[in-house]
Formats: C-alpha cells, structure tokens, sequence
C-alpha cells in the first residue's frame, strides 16, 4: 500500500473528499518528520513510536576488497510499534487474556 492506496481507503470509510483526506495525511507525515528531525519522540497510542537515535561511529568493510572503512556517528530514525499494533500483525487476540474457565468443584 502506499500513500496513495492509504488515503483512498481513508475516503472510503470515512466519506470525506479526497483532497482533504489527502492534506491532512501530508501534514501529519510532515509534523511527525519535523518533530523526530529536531530530537522529539512521537508517540501513538496503540500504534508505535517514532524517535531519532545516535548511531556511533564504527569500523566496516568494504565487502569487495575486505578494506576496513571508517562509518561516521549519525542520527537515524526508528519505530516501535506499539502492543497492539504487534498483536494485530501476528495475529494474536487484542483484547486482554481471558482466564482459564473454572473447573467444577468435585464433591467427596
């Protein structure tokens, strides 16, 4: 799916119009660009979380000449998806475990 395919099914469940659908995915992809670029975590609930890391400088190789190449230290971004959004993805039950039903109680 891409951002396309995404607001078309927004419009569908939603009846609004296209273009405005279309907006306001923009500027929500633009605002949560912006806010992880200057360092902030943004956090969805029952989504995930979007936050910049520090990735450390370190040694690699070249895996042509096996030449050691030095990786500057950089920023990246990264996503944790939320609880629900794992359980949704692996298939699992959404809602909170259910107990195991009682056994009846046998009488001597």
């Amino acid at each position: 799916m891409n951002k396309s395919d995404l607001v078309g099914e927004v419009v569908k469940r939603t009846k609004l119009q296209r273009g405005e659908v279309s907006r306001t995915v923009d500027t929500l992809l633009e605002v949560v660009r912006d806010r992880v670029a200057k360092g902030e975590r943004v956090s969805l609930a029952g989504f995930g979380t979007f936050e910049r890391v520090r990735r450390n400088a370190r040694v690699g190789r070249n895996p042509r000449t096996r030449e050691a190449v030095k990786i500057p230290a950089r920023n990246a971004p990264s996503f944790k998806p939320g609880t629900a959004f794992r359980q949704a993805v692996s298939g699992r039950r959404k809602g909170p475990a259910r107990a195991a039903p009682k056994r009846p109680v046998r009488k001597r």
